[in-house]
């Protein structure tokens, strides 16, 4: 670990909340800033508890957890801390921490926050990554009719482009793109694009589904390699996502999203008996989506059959039912899948509203 900064407390504003503060109002915090983590106070100023963007992601894969949830029932309480003046002590505590964004509260003898330590560990970046664009996007209509729905333009640019600069800013060195339908148009962007990292294409020479062309990756890509699907806007940060991903063992990590409905008439409840128990009017009922986006090892990649099309749900539940660990991963930032032509006006949208724009620019303080 290197780069160990001070943050003083007249400084460290950004970085401060209190327990009543909305897990809605955290995460919004934690999106614009350097460093993602929260230190919780009381009115005195003592330390009571810290939020990261790992306890976030945990606490949204609780049912009672919601966007409005007190940050005082996600928070980690007892929190590590160092001690004012204890300058040796408080760097070896820091560096036991580890972590992506290695971080210490450094309190006076009355527990009240003196500075914050922050120190950056190595990134943990995927060995490459995979954009599938070979599909014909045909809920999209006529807009994909000449052009393939990667390459139609949100705001000036196009879809494929902006996931290509979220990929180099992750520090993404390798990348693959899978094409199929109107595949000129991609070799013809690529060509004109250049820029880091170098984009290879692979030819699908019949439509090979949502996971058929992992098949195709050179067997020396290590892995884990990140999947993703070429139509999905996202502020998510990757680093995070193959940090829970080594963290957690697992095979195969899911990115998903929360989607709320609701349902427009009073449920009804009721007994085993027909016995009327309540009625619920129009109730939202939330459920977690895939949001395309996947880290895949070795093993989930060896059961993609050569040039045979597959699926992602296909794969992942082969995958789940021969004992491989597939884990989560709860996406808090901006994501928008552009499947419909609602989806696209809403991502023209998002671009025009001054909030959700500094999202995208990536602005941090």
């Amino acid at each position: 670990m290197t780069e160990v900064a001070h943050i003083g407390r007249a400084a460290a504003a950004p970085y401060l909340g209190t327990p009543s503060m909305s897990m809605r109002e955290a995460m919004q915090r934690m999106s614009v800033l350097t460093h993602p983590f929260q230190v919780i106070l009381d009115a005195a100023g003592r330390l009571v508890g810290t939020l990261t963007d790992g306890d976030i992601r945990r606490a949204l894969l609780r049912r009672d957890v919601t966007p409005d949830t007190p940050v005082s029932e996600c928070m980690h309480q007892g929190p590590f801390a160092g001690a004012a003046g204890d300058i040796g002590g408080n760097l070896c505590k820091l560096w036991s921490t580890g972590g992506l964004i290695a971080f210490l509260p450094v309190t006076d003898a009355e527990g009240v926050l003196v500075e914050i330590l922050v120190g950056r560990a190595a990134p943990q970046i995927p060995a490459a990554a995979l954009i599938m664009a070979g599909g014909y996007g045909r809920r999209l209509g006529e807009r994909t009719q000449n052009t393939p729905k990667p390459l139609l333009p949100v705001a000036g640019r196009a879809i494929l482009d902006r996931i290509l600069d979220g990929l180099e800013a992750a520090g993404v060195r390798r990348v693959f793109l899978s094409v199929h339908y109107l595949s000129d148009q991609f070799r013809a962007f690529v060509a004109q694009r250049g820029g880091v990292p170098p984009i290879e294409l692979i030819a699908e020479e019949t439509p090979l589904g949502t996971a058929g062309a992992i098949a195709m990756l050179p067997e020396e890509v290590p892995g884990p390699i990140l999947v993703m699907n070429g139509d999905v806007l996202t502020r998510v940060d990757l680093q995070a996502l193959v940090a829970l991903h080594n963290r957690s063992g697992s095979d195969a990590t899911i990115a998903v999203a929360r989607h709320e409905v609701e349902i427009p008439f009073g449920v009804v409840r009721h007994g085993e008996d027909g016995t009327f128990l309540g009625i619920d009017e129009k109730p939202r009922v939330a459920h977690f989506v895939s949001a395309g986006i996947y880290l895949m090892s070795q093993q989930f990649r060896a059961l993609v059959p050569p040039r045979n099309r597959m699926d992602m749900p296909d794969l992942l539940n082969l995958g789940r039912s021969l004992g491989l660990r597939v884990g989560l991963f709860p996406i808090h930032e901006y994501w928008r899948d552009i499947g419909r032509p609602a989806d696209l006006a809403a991502a023209e949208d998002d671009h025009d509203d001054p909030v959700i724009s500094r999202e995208l620019a990536g602005s941090r303080l």
